[in-house]
């Protein structure tokens, strides 16, 4: 089960060494996937592709930015020119920021909304082009708990509406195009051990933990393991799902 060789997966956010989204590449590059670390970090780019290579894994490097429509086309055009096809887009790549709605500027929802939101439109729309051509294709959209209850372990309110966004977008993109083999899903992460949690001070990681019945931030891996699922052949009848990562502390 979940073999993905001769499938090419494009992992946007990737080339960061501290995220969830080098976990997520090298998950797919372990299952036989050709990878695309799509990333604007270029050291970063470089550096996972290089890993993922020197593991034995296949992995093309693109230098993206993906609030630009041109820099998205220049990245899809490249991976039809290295593979003729994509068959899975995992959107990865977001931002968030720590303020209240008192502080916050017109300028910061524009910026977060700008990555979270817009950004993964512009990928998803580049990518299911393709898709669609292949009568197949998975995509995969990374929300967080944020997005389903308002808060409460990172970012600001426009960071929870972007991933509330993400969850809309998906389920009506979904109902558009699921019969012509190309699914939509997304995932909802709660707290996971990444560099931002291990920078919390103990008083506020501890505030945290205590809102979790599982007792535990998550593991990148286990965000990783679920996104590998909805994007497999197995996953052919789940589309417009949304799937909790998240110890507990969101439930519904």
């Amino acid at each position: 089960m979940f073999e993905f060789d001769g499938q090419v997966v494009i992992v946007t956010g990737s080339g960061s060494p501290k995220g969830i989204g080098k976990t997520i590449a090298k998950t797919f590059a372990h299952q036989g996937a050709a990878v695309v670390i799509a990333d604007m970090n270029e050291a970063g780019v470089e550096a996972t592709v290089k890993e993922i290579q020197e593991e034995g894994g296949k992995a093309l490097g693109v230098v993206v930015n993906i609030t630009s429509e041109e820099s998205v086309k220049a990245m899809v055009d490249k991976v039809m020119d290295n593979y003729g096809r994509i068959d899975v887009l995992v959107n990865n790549a977001g931002i968030s920021q720590k303020v209240t709605v008192e502080d916050m500027t017109l300028a910061d929802m524009r910026r977060i909304f700008e990555v979270n939101m817009f950004g993964l439109f512009l990928c998803t729309q580049a990518c299911m082009k393709v898709m669609r051509a292949q009568k197949y294709g998975r995509i995969v959209n990374l929300s967080s708990v944020s997005g389903k209850r308002g808060g409460g372990v990172f970012g600001g309110a426009h960071y929870s509406a972007s991933k509330a966004a993400v969850l809309a977008f998906s389920k009506n993109l979904s109902r558009e195009i699921c019969a012509e083999g190309v699914t939509i899903n997304s995932v909802c992460p709660g707290l996971i051990n990444t560099e931002i949690w291990k920078s919390l001070p103990a008083d506020a990681a501890q505030k945290v933990i205590d809102g979790i019945p599982m007792g535990r931030p998550g593991e990148t891996q286990e965000v990783a393991n679920a996104i590998l699922f909805l994007a497999s052949k197995e996953a052919s009848y789940i589309t417009g799902e949304e799937i909790d990562i998240n110890g507990g502390s969101h439930m519904d």
